[in-house]
């Protein structure tokens, strides 16, 4: 009866150390793929923010750099008077200019 006893002890040892070593394989493998996939998810967002165009630059508003702006109504009177530009014209340019 002692080998008997002895060899079913050791295969309950080495099934019991098969069961802790595939359980532990199986979790490092999950966790392997946990890592994984959220580096593919970082590397994909870093790839659409490097893919995107940057977005187009904000206009000036109107009326700011003073003296651009008061040179451009000396401009557009100036034409204004030489009858460059008709009364229509020069209204609708200055509106623009102004922002109005």
């Amino acid at each position: 009866m002692g080998l008997l006893r002895g060899m079913a002890r050791t295969a309950v040892v080495a099934g019991t150390a098969t069961a802790v070593s595939n359980r532990v394989s199986r979790r490092q493998a999950d966790r392997w793929q946990q890592q994984e996939y959220a580096q593919q998810a970082e590397y994909a967002q870093q790839q659409a923010t490097y893919a995107a165009p940057p977005p187009p630059p904000a206009p000036a508003p109107a009326g700011t750099g003073g003296s651009d702006v008061t040179a451009e109504l000396e401009r557009l009177a100036g034409l204004r008077n030489q009858g460059v530009l008709s009364d229509e014209e020069f209204a609708a340019a200055k509106a623009k200019l102004l922002g109005l």
